[in-house]
């Protein structure tokens, strides 16, 4: 796969997270009276300005592992996961300051070795928090190059890199449908058409699933046209999938996308990280605005990671 490809996903999905570390679990209302319009420094997680959180730590550790074992290993990611989460590897700054209740079960989980990697995740109902979708986007990517499609053995995939953390019908679903829009996205279409045709599969591939019906506006070709106070960013994975597609549809840049995601305010740096990371992939990286590229944290070594991965893609 292009390395462009790569790093314009991996640093999109980077920079969205950054911006919206400062600003998470603000209110909506708060931020209209003072919104983003750049990096900060502090706020929430008093952090400095340009530091990303688990959304790209376990981004890129399920990208060193694909390109250290050039296959995919259920096993090495998962152990990935629990570097991070137990030894602060692959974060910005050397410590970690954000996991998921569930994430962090999950790895727990998997460290007493008692289940294998994809038996680990939870699977209640009310464990379909965003932590699978906002690390899913290299397995997709990794998938498409590899086979060139995102089809019923690509999806099964998909819900077992889910699986690692949430394992819920809802979570591996929203899953699927990310990875059939970004299919679309990375075999040239047009925002607005790799939607439709991306959710048109998704009613192919789950439209017998009574789970689906869940995803009722995603299938409303009226979607688009919400009206932002309809749009909720609370954390749970169909909010935020709505959420950052939403940001997508309605946008024509990568800065009004970026800037519109972590606005909504309400889980900030996971809704800017995967609508940023499909903003990388549609707009490119020289639509990053230069200022933020160059406040991010360790963009070197995230742009080496990016080309390690494009190698195995």
């Amino acid at each position: 796969m292009d390395t462009k490809i790569v790093r314009s996903m991996l640093l999109g999905l980077a920079v969205g997270d950054a911006l919206g570390v400062p600003v998470e679990f603000m209110y909506r209302d708060e931020l209209k009276e003072n919104p983003v319009t750049g990096m900060r420094a502090f706020g929430t997680w008093r952090q400095p300005a340009g530091t990303w959180s688990d959304d790209t730590s376990m981004t890129v550790a399920t990208m060193e592992s694909l390109s250290r074992r050039k296959c995919v290993d259920f096993g090495d990611i998962a152990e990935n996961f629990f570097r991070w989460y137990a030894n602060e590897e692959f974060t910005a700054t050397g410590k970690r300051f954000d996991i998921g209740n569930t994430t962090r079960a999950s790895v727990v989980r998997y460290s007493r070795k008692l289940l294998p990697p994809t038996k680990c995740g939870a699977s209640d109902e009310n464990s379909n928090g965003n932590g699978s979708l906002m690390r899913i986007l290299p397995a997709i990517l990794y998938l498409f190059g590899t086979r060139g499609k995102i089809a019923a053995d690509e999806l099964k995939l998909i819900h077992d890199f889910s699986a690692l953390t949430h394992a819920h019908a809802i979570s591996k679903i929203s899953c699927g449908i990310y990875a059939l829009i970004t299919a679309q996205i990375l075999s040239g279409k047009n925002v607005a058409d790799a939607f439709k045709i991306g959710m048109s599969d998704a009613k192919t591939f789950y439209g017998d699933d009574a789970d689906f019906q869940h995803f009722a506006r995603l299938t409303d070709e009226n979607f688009a046209a919400l009206d932002e106070d309809e749009v909720s960013t609370r954390g749970y994975v169909i909010d935020t999938l709505e959420a950052a597609v939403w940001c997508l549809l309605n946008t024509d840049d990568y800065k009004s996308l970026a800037l519109k995601a972590v606005n909504l305010g309400g889980d900030t740096d996971t809704v800017g990280a995967i609508a940023g990371g499909l903003g990388g992939l549609v707009y490119g990286v020289e639509s990053i605005p230069a200022e933020w590229l160059e406040t991010l944290k360790r963009r070197d070594w995230l742009e080496k990671i990016a080309d390690d991965f494009a190698a195995v893609c």
